[in-house]
């Protein structure tokens, strides 16, 4: 059981809304997901965190496949209906996914990723003086193989356990300077500037946002 002080704090991380999917032999699964992120940076990886559990994993097992819809900030339905095990509903409303464009895809949604399975975990650790923790989701790395583009320009829909849902507010600051700018200014006023050899870090690549490795 998880120390409630650790959920208490871990529910405060407010992350994007994903709709996980996969098809085999003709059946469709899907569930919502707020654990799906990339992982690597030239080689597009994402990792999905799935329970044996539902009736989706199954489905990525044999079709060594998934696909992830990057739900807007007015798709709650298709979010909230994604949550629960869809045999509860009786798969009744298939208007939530729709497979027009050769994948399981949300409707509406942002974007969505076409995902191959190159890599699976069921525990971490067992290595290098490491113990072994089992897991109680599967951890799948997939190869982004091919992407769909949405309603790129819409706020993305967020979900934390503690905060709810919620749709991505006011920008955190206004284009223009920032601290990377004054950090660079005090630099050259120290007569100590980056070199040119300094290679850009993926803040750089992202305009200032967080770094993969931070």
């Amino acid at each position: 059981m998880i120390d409630p002080g650790i959920k208490r704090c871990l529910g405060q991380m407010m992350k994007g809304v994903q709709v996980v999917a996969a098809v085999h032999e003709g059946t469709v699964r899907a569930y919502c997901s707020h654990w799906v992120c990339q992982v690597s940076f030239e080689e597009p990886i994402l990792l999905a965190s799935v329970s044996p559990r539902h009736d989706t994993h199954p489905l990525i097992v044999a079709s060594g496949a998934f696909t992830v819809s990057i739900l807007a900030g007015d798709q709650v339905e298709a979010g909230q209906y994604f949550s629960y095990p869809g045999r509860r509903f009786r798969h009744v409303a298939p208007e939530f996914l729709s497979t027009d464009r050769g994948h399981p895809v949300v409707p509406g949604a942002i974007a969505w990723l076409h995902c191959g399975v190159i890599d699976r975990l069921r525990s971490l650790g067992g290595h290098d003086g490491f113990p072994e923790i089992p897991l109680d989701h599967e951890l799948f790395f997939a190869r982004v193989l091919e992407v769909g583009e949405g309603r790129l320009r819409e706020p993305p829909l967020l979900y934390s356990s503690r905060l709810g849902w919620r749709i991505t507010g006011e920008r955190a600051r206004e284009p223009g300077e920032s601290i990377r700018d004054r950090l660079l200014a005090r630099l050259a006023a120290a007569g100590d500037g980056p070199g040119d050899d300094d290679e850009p870090d993926d803040g750089d690549r992202l305009g200032d946002g967080p770094a993969a490795e931070a």
